[in-house]
């Protein structure tokens, strides 16, 4: 909204408003049962003015609000104050007028101390500013004389007039008068959903926006020429002040929010975890693009069900089938008596596989043909997920009257390439350095393992040297969840600071550039320890007497005889468990309560100054000031999305991922309403109309999930070389005998100088020969421990199956998205619909008119007649008598 130009002491971007959303809300109300669902701060209307939701004239409603501190001083702390004036002619306009309400700006006396050159400036900005948003329209007004000491609000209100003034402007959609009926399913279908939506009754919320809607208002861009077309029953609108991001910056203001007037009970609460959110109530309370998180969130989440209802079956399928399973069987065998080679230099000894027997079994559980199935299922489910959302949005598009809305963006900075240059490459240097540094502190972890497990190895009782495995595994893990953690936010705010120094052209660039920054960070840091374990531990370790060292003291570590599937499910679940509970739940929940007992406390330390104060009953306003600003929704879909990278990446190894997930969402939800409701400033509402490039992450998530997945059960479990080994080397057709196919043979004898045991009668008897898992040539070959044609037949079924793998689920991904379309067919025939009904309204509108004209120029043209008709006596005034005549046309 333009102002004054005359008024060119503050920046351009500083002068005016811009009312970003205005919208039609028809019956919004709520069913009583039992207890109010819905319910509003105050119990009666008169109330909302005390608790200070109106201006003090009680008619007026608090559409907005601006903090700034003031310096105030003792003696005049309890009076009336006037708006100081000044003699500079910029100024005189705004401050004839103080701003209505209790406060202001002082008088300085002569025992006065005079504000600083600081406050003054500010002080006089915010006249401007204010006086700016007088001139557009808007109507403030102020109080100073609040319970927190030092804090003054600005209270603005949008007149209609405003509101429909930047309606037209922004070309919103208004619901018309013209009503139309919602093509209903007939037959099997209107039985089908009769049935669900009686099964489904209990878990609807209790308010009207949920039920079906059999009818529907004709939408159109709002005019104030054709506002007889519209019905507006109430009207809900949010503006936001342009400029007020740079004064907020430099501190003219301390904060700027809309009023929390609305809680729900039946969405911020956990006791209706089992019920479906109420998304038309959180669209018209927090605006489109917190309603399509909130509608996402709940897509995804009940997507989850199935996927865990396989997940689970999967698991309990590996259970039954443990005690039947042939090479955990072979490994648990003490009769086998099979010798392995020590698992570190010297301290080290010889062990007997069937020591590692519970590893083996477990291994069973997440290694077993039915992971093959699910990962394929869970890549299908990734493609109809997608698709399923696509169709949603695109009902909430028709729903909420956002199928022809475009963001319009401006350019805030015009740069040349070599002006930016700077910025890209510090971006570029700055992304590489992160990535080293996760890269560096996971080498770092790969030492503590590698030198712990010596140490233990050394130290423990043979008894305990059994456990040392576990132990270094689950304290290595542990170490990667803390470090991860502390990265995740270290990296968000280099990701802001680098998006910042670019200067991006719109506000959509700089979400999408910190958005992508952020998740490709936080996306390297908490999966670089997972691609560790899955694909490079236990690859790179040489063979006994040839071993690979690190700094030329450490070996590197193997997998447990079993595989090393069993250690990443391990890492998976720890990290995915530990993320869920202590970032995204402990922290959502204790860090910002920690936040707000803090700032209550510094409040109340400062009450105890003022006894006065302290006894003023508190306003709506400042009781919002000491909630929590909104930080965006950035945090909230990176949480997930890295979640569903877990649900995804690595189902393969971990089936009760998708479980996990579940449980941790159906509590987000809560949480996060009951945050958005209680804990945080009320956002100021944003028309979107899809979830930005959140959706296309997604897509590469899911699509890196059918690669990582193959290359997973490829290379990381052992379902390949037991394919291999039963159709290429099998005796009998069973797997009898697997086991001793993987294992190679090492003749002591051959052990480097001073890495033999310490101690080679540990288990009684002298051992000549120890096996180890590869496929090597035995040491009486002629080319001793060089690499078998077994290990060439394994490697080329498993790049085989991850070529096949790959093609076949893609396929059969990309067919689903192709077979499912994106906007549902009852959809596209409404949308066709209303647009054939709207042309339909303005054509009866414009016959209308031309009607009431055609009428207005017969009734003219015969008071034309009747005037020429007169007698010769008036002959004399029949020039006048016609003008008096044609003084009745109306020009429409």
């Amino acid at each position: 909204m333009r102002v004054n130009e005359k008024y060119s002491s503050l920046p351009d971007e500083e002068k005016g408003i811009h009312i970003i959303n205005i919208r039609a809300i028809e019956d919004i109300g709520y069913i009583q049962h039992e207890s109010t669902l819905l319910n509003s701060l105050c119990q009666d209307p008169d109330a909302n003015c005390k608790y200070g939701l109106c201006f003090r004239d009680g008619k007026r409603k608090v559409d907005y609000i601006l903090v700034y501190h003031y310096k105030k001083s003792s003696v005049s702390r309890t009076l009336t104050r006037r708006i100081h004036h000044n003699d500079s002619s910029a100024r005189s306009i705004k401050q004839d007028h103080p701003l209505p309400g209790k406060g202001g700006h002082l008088d300085m006396g002569e025992n006065e101390p005079h504000m600083d050159y600081h406050e003054d400036d500010k002080r006089f900005r915010r006249e401007e500013y204010e006086g700016n948003l007088m001139e557009a329209g808007l109507e403030l007004e102020r109080d100073e004389d609040t319970k927190i000491h030092g804090i003054g609000f600005v209270k603005i209100h949008a007149p209609w007039n405003v509101l429909c003034r930047e309606a037209e402007f922004l070309k919103l959609k208004m619901p018309t008068k013209k009503v139309y009926q919602i093509n209903q399913p007939h037959g099997l279908l209107k039985k089908i959903n009769s049935v669900l939506q009686k099964i489904t009754e209990p878990i609807q919320p209790k308010v009207a926006e949920h039920k079906p809607q059999t009818v529907k208002r004709l939408s159109y861009p709002f005019s104030r020429e054709k506002q007889h077309l519209f019905k507006i029953v109430h009207c809900y609108y949010v503006f936001v002040c342009q400029g007020i991001t740079s004064l907020l910056a430099n501190g003219v203001y301390s904060a700027a929010y809309p009023l929390h007037d609305l809680l729900c009970e039946e969405w911020a609460s956990y006791g209706v975890f089992y019920k479906y959110q109420p998304i038309d109530l959180v669209r018209k309370y927090f605006g489109e693009k917190i309603g399509l998180y909130f509608a996402w969130l709940g897509v995804y989440t009940q997507m989850l069900i199935p996927a865990s209802i396989v997940g689970v079956i999967v698991f309990l399928y590996g259970c039954a089938t443990v005690d039947e399973n042939i090479p955990s069987m072979e490994m648990c065998d003490q009769r086998n008596n099979i010798i392995m080679c020590p698992l570190c230099d010297k301290t080290c000894s010889y062990w007997k596989m069937s020591s590692a027997c519970a590893t083996a079994r477990a291994s069973h559980l997440f290694d077993n043909p039915a992971t093959v199935f699910f990962s394929v299922f869970m890549a299908l489910w990734a493609a109809t997920f997608m698709e399923h959302w696509k169709r949603k949005q695109m009902r909430l598009n028709y729903r909420w009257d956002l199928t022809g809305f475009e963001e319009e963006e401006t350019d805030k900075e015009k740069l040349t390439w070599k002006d930016r240059f700077p910025a890209y490459f510090t971006n570029f240097v700055g992304i590489i350095f992160m990535i080293g540094l996760t890269f560096a502190i996971v080498f770092g972890v790969i030492i503590y393992r590698i030198s712990t497990a010596a140490a233990l190895a050394i130290s423990s009782t043979p008894s305990g040297r059994s456990s040392v495995r576990v132990t270094v595994t689950a304290t290595a893990v542990i170490i990667n969840l803390v470090v991860i953690i502390i990265l995740d936010e270290v990296y968000g705010c280099i990701a802001r600071w680098l998006t910042q120094i670019e200067v991006p052209k719109t506000d959509k660039s700089f979400e999408e550039r910190l958005i992508f920054k952020a998740f490709l960070l936080k996306f390297v840091n908490a999966y670089t320890p997972i691609f560790y374990v899955a694909f490079f531990k236990g690859r790179f370790v040489g063979r006994p007497g040839d071993y690979v060292y690190i700094f030329r003291s450490f070996r590197m570590e193997e997998c447990a005889p079993g595989g090393c599937l069993m250690e990443l499910c391990i890492q998976l679940s720890i990290i995915m468990l530990g993320k869920q509970l202590i970032q995204n739940n402990l922290f959502e929940i204790g860090i910002p309560k920690m936040k707000k007992l803090i700032r209550y406390l510094k409040l109340k330390r400062q009450r105890s100054l003022d006894h006065e104060e302290h006894m003023k009953k508190k306003q709506r306003y400042e009781v919002d000031y000491n909630l929590e600003p909104f930080a965006g929704l950035t945090p909230e879909y990176m949480e997930m999305i890295i979640q569903f990278g877990f649900v995804t990446l690595f189902v393969a190894s971990f089936p009760l991922a998708p479980l996990f997930a579940l449980l941790n969402n159906i509590i987000e939800i809560r949480l996060d309403a009951k945050k958005f409701v209680t804990e945080l400033r009320r956002p100021v509402a944003v028309r979107a109309k899809d979830i930005g490039i959140w959706y296309n992450i997604l897509r590469g998530v899911g699509k890196l999930a059918v690669i990582i997945n193959a290359f997973v059960i490829s290379f990381t479990s052992d379902f390949i070389p037991r394919l291999v080994y039963l159709y290429m080397y099998s005796e009998n057709g069973t797997m009898h005998g697997f086991v001793n196919h993987t294992l190679s043979s090492f003749n002591v004898s051959d052990f480097q100088e001073g890495t033999a045991p310490n101690d080679p009668m540990e288990l009684g008897y002298e051992v000549q020969i120890c096996r180890y898992k590869d496929y090597r040539e035995p040491p009486w070959s002629e080319n001793k421990y060089d690499i078998s044609k077994d290990f060439w037949a394994v490697l080329a079924a498993r790049l085989a199956f991850v070529i096949v793998f790959q093609n076949l689920v893609m396929f059969m991904s990309d067919f689903v998205d192709w077979i499912i379309p994106d906007i549902p067919k009852d959809i596209s025939q409404q949308i066709h619909k209303e647009k054939v009904l709207m042309v339909e309204v303005f054509m009866k509108e414009e016959q209308g008119k031309l009607q009431m004209l055609e009428t207005w120029k017969d009734k003219d043209m015969k008071k034309g007649e009747n005037c020429n008709n007169h007698s010769p006596k008036l002959s004399r005034s029949h020039s006048g008598s016609v003008s008096s005549c044609h003084s009745y046309h109306i020009d429409v």
